[in-house]
């Protein structure tokens, strides 16, 4: 479901089911998946109504480099909880920390047959990762009464041990949210 973070929404830039009216800006998060014979995906745009702020650019470009991050960093072999670190340390290192305070979930979690799944990339997870595991990609930096910024796309563990985007690729602008 989109969000807008208006006016009575500034306090909680997470989802609000109440019409909102846009003002130059506002951010706007939309989150949204498919089935696809089974299989669910699921992927975040961040978009701005206007010209962000210097703030809300920084907090994107931020975003955008710890999913890098965290992109590098799913490999085979390596334990579920590392790929949040190498994510959470991008966002901690910019300033918006420490740890759960401004990125203030997990980094991602499985996606197959259920939207949710095994295995979960947050701290201290010790699942090894392997060939075909897939998950979303979705750090955030949400600052309340202020705005909310998340990018998700979903990558899956290749055969050669690094892992590959599953979506066309990550977003590029907070202007052209989709592209």
């Amino acid at each position: 479901m989109p969000w807008c973070c208006s006016e009575p929404q500034r306090r909680f830039p997470t989802a609000t089911t109440k019409p909102q009216t846009l003002r130059d800006g506002d951010v706007v998060l939309i989150d949204d998946g498919c089935k696809v014979e089974g299989y669910c995906s699921d992927v975040t745009r961040t978009g701005i109504f206007g010209k962000p702020s210097e703030k809300i650019q920084r907090a994107f470009e931020i975003v955008r480099k710890a999913q890098d991050a965290a992109l590098d960093a799913a490999r085979k072999g390596r334990l579920s909880g590392t790929v949040d670190d190498a994510a959470r340390g991008v966002i901690t290192a910019a300033g918006y920390g420490p740890d759960y305070k401004f990125f203030t979930h997990r980094l991602g979690h499985g996606i197959g047959l259920d939207g949710h799944e095994h295995p979960y990339l947050v701290r201290g997870s010790r699942t090894t990762l392997v060939p075909g595991m897939s998950f979303s990609n979705e750090p955030g930096i949400y600052i309340p009464g202020q705005f909310g910024v998340r990018c998700e796309d979903v990558m899956v563990i290749a055969e050669g041990g690094a892992a590959q985007l599953l979506t066309p690729g990550f977003q590029v602008s907070l202007e052209k949210p989709l592209g």
